[in-house]
């Protein structure tokens, strides 16, 4: 009876913990004005090197001091490069000289904040390293049992990418595009360590302890090593310790609820650090966690194949709120393809990686599992069952919850039914609330605007940064790119699902070089290009959209879309590639729009000459503010109110020029370098500009 109390207390106290947590949390997260022990002046610093990421010429470290520091280098030669992976490693000690910069807030809506992800880990700045040395190398025996592990993965030559996943808990070794692809088909979490491979090493070692009486006291030792070598990522800590817990729970039979021992793993987890709630792969792991304990006993009832399918069920359903809230999406097969993909990667992969690791001769056969995974993947990511909603928010994603977990709780099929008519509602929001809007987002020194009309959108120009690497060994496996990491994403938070028109204004990188990643990334209807000769970038776009059987078209006067004229201003073919740039115009919501594309002086001559266009309100400067564009002629004589430049920060041209600048002079400027992206939105004959700085 007393025990029976104690445990009932137990339960009560721990949810009492939880919800002190959560107003922790709160108060931390919203009132907390703790500030770097650094100063933006320091240039020299002794620091501890903690991780190491290499990809082609790039070097990334994550440095402890006085605090953590992220340091981002670039070798200056092969030799520098090797010799930095033969001397330096986890645990060693250097001296760097370098400059501190405050990371940046994204600039493009709903896309990846760099700065309030380091913040979540307690970094402030970001150390561009242009100097380093040696003082000491490493004595701790952690780092060095960590460095013989890293080491030898990276001795599997063929597989070592997912022994590292597996093993360190860090998917960056696997290469960007098929990592997109396992998000595409819901199936991502199967890659960062779960309690189910928690679960499956420790059931190994107990197997192995079976007779031991400190069995369970090394298990739990294994566990806080196993936490420390994954870096305390996010999953594997809430495993970790919600695993440990259980343990602990069984071992001196507590009895407390499953439930609310995951309730007291949050809370311990958020009083060490309270930014781990913003964590996605934390927040994903909780709830999923938490909804197959609430209704484990129901699933262990069933039969093997439907218990799967059930578990699949769960997970899908609540996962549903996070993917939309955070990837704007949702795939209604990864139900099914769970099917295949959790025992594949669960009970085969994963073990055969750890036995790999340990038998390196089996690399040859866990390799065929990975090709056969990784094509599997590539085929079932061309089916169309992908559903792209406009970001909620919290209130909306709460909602979701809510109809979840009462359908769960009370098994009412007119629950249900509300959850499927608001997802329903929810994916032709664009359609029953229409806006229009141009959005000239930041892609750095390129050009990229949006035009939303309604339910039609036009994107002119997708920006792409130029790579001046030319040997192999400096080529970055996993590459940077503008349309996947930020573009796309942005327009599925927008709630939108295709282009109908992609405008390409000439075949300069910097305005086309992501064409291929949007064409072979997102749903496009038609293309349109400029009028002079192909450039190779050019060719090669069209033969994509050949192959894709998309429509593409040169020498277009105009086209109409939702009674909006879009005017190609064609004066004639010049010897150089910017004044064959497309200049669009439109008179869009009663707004005149001028995009002038890269277009020099002389082709502004020409539009002078052939066209009436009138005064403009809102022109997009040519060239991104180049002095060899936006002549004080031609802007004498379209007088334009706004001018919007699409310019990179601290851009290598020093665009935007001063002489542009000053012929601008009585306009009002907005650049994308200082005011991130500009959104111009138009409601009852009026218009907002919002901008989002760096």
């Amino acid at each position: 009876m007393l025990k029976s109390k104690i445990t009932s207390l137990s339960n009560y106290l721990i949810i009492i913990i939880f919800i002190i947590a959560l107003l922790y949390t709160y108060l931390y997260i919203n009132f907390n004005n703790k500030t770097s022990k650094y100063d933006l002046k320091d240039s020299s610093f002794q620091l501890k090197i903690i991780d190491i990421y290499i990809d082609g010429n790039y070097l990334k470290l994550t440095l402890k001091g006085k605090e953590k520091l992220i340091g981002n280098y670039y070798f200056s030669s092969l030799e520098e490069k090797n010799k930095f992976i033969k001397e330096f490693e986890l645990g060693t000690n250097i001296k760097v000289i370098g400059n501190l910069e405050v990371p940046n807030n994204n600039t493009n809506p709903n896309t990846f904040n760099y700065k309030e992800y380091l913040r979540t880990n307690n970094i402030f700045y970001v150390l561009k390293i242009s100097n380093y040395e040696k003082l000491s190398n490493n004595k701790n025996v952690f780092y060095a049992i960590k460095n013989f592990i890293i080491k030898h993965i990276f001795s599997i030559k063929k597989s070592y990418p997912y022994l590292y996943t597996f093993i360190l808990g860090n998917s960056n070794y696997i290469d960007s595009d098929i990592m997109s692809k396992y998000q595409l088909l819901g199936i991502s979490h199967l890659f960062a360590i779960s309690g189910m491979h928690i679960s499956l090493i420790s059931s190994l070692l107990l197997i192995i302890l079976n007779k031991n009486n400190k069995k369970e006291l090394i298990i739990i030792t294994f566990i806080l090593f196993f936490m420390f070598i994954t870096n305390y990522t996010p999953s594997v800590l809430r495993a970790s310790v919600l695993y440990i817990l259980l343990l602990i729970n069984k071992k001196f039979k507590l009895n407390i609820k499953n439930i609310n021992l995951l309730l007291l793993t949050i809370a311990l987890i958020v009083f060490i650090n309270p930014y781990t709630i913003y964590k996605v792969g934390f927040i994903f792991s909780c709830i999923i966690s938490g909804i197959l304990l609430m209704w484990g006993k129901e699933i262990n009832k069933k039969r093997k194949l439907v218990k799967i399918f059930k578990v699949s069920f769960l997970a899908f359903l609540g996962s549903i709120p996070i993917c939309l809230y955070y990837f704007y999406q949702i795939n209604l097969l990864s139900v099914i393809y769970n099917l295949f993909y959790v025992p594949f990667i669960s009970l085969l992969l994963f073990p055969l990686s750890i036995l790999t690791f340990f038998i390196p001769v089996l690399d040859n056969i866990l390799f065929l599992l990975i090709v056969f995974l990784e094509k599997i993947t590539l085929l079932l990511s061309r089916i169309p069952s992908v559903l792209i909603f406009k970001k909620p928010s919290i209130l909306i994603c709460i909602l979701y919850y809510i109809f979840i977990f009462l359908w769960l709780y009370l098994k009412k099929k007119t629950l249900i039914m509300l959850l499927v008519i608001m997802l329903i509602f929810h994916y032709q929001y664009n359609y029953l609330f229409k806006s229009e809007y141009v959005l000239v987002l930041d892609v750095l020194q390129g050009d990229s605007i949006l035009i939303h009309s309604k339910d039609k959108n036009i994107l002119i120009d997708t920006g792409g940064s130029i790579t001046f690497s030319n040997e192999t060994w400096q080529i970055r496996k996993n590459k940077s790119s503008i349309a996947i990491n930020s573009t796309i994403p942005l327009l599925k938070s927008l709630g939108i699902r295709k282009l109908d028109y992609l405008i390409i204004t000439h075949g300069d990188y910097d305005h086309m070089g992501e064409s291929i990643n949007l064409v072979n990334n997102f749903q496009i209807e038609k293309v349109i290009l400029n009028n002079d000769l192909d450039n190779e970038l050019e060719k090669e776009l069209i033969n994509n959209l050949i192959t894709k059987e998309i429509k593409y078209y040169k020498n277009i006067s105009s086209f109409n879309i939702n009674n909006y004229q879009f005017k190609f201003l064609d004066t004639g073919i010049y010897s150089n590639e910017n004044d064959n740039s497309n200049v669009v115009y439109v008179n869009f919501h009663n707004y005149s729009f001028l995009f002038m594309g890269d277009a020099g002086k002389d082709r502004e001559i020409d539009i002078i000459n052939k066209y009436n266009i009138g005064t403009i309100d809102f022109l997009k400067v040519g060239h991104h503010g180049s002095n060899t564009s936006t002549s004080s002629s031609f802007i004498a004589k379209i007088k334009p109110k706004y001018a919007l430049i699409s310019v990179g920060r601290n851009n290598r041209y020093n665009h935007p020029s001063l002489s542009v600048l000053n012929n601008l002079a009585n306009s009002k400027i907005y650049r994308t370098d200082l005011d991130g992206s500009i959104k111009i939105s138009f409601k009852n004959n009026s218009f907002q500009i919002k901008t989002m700085p760096p």
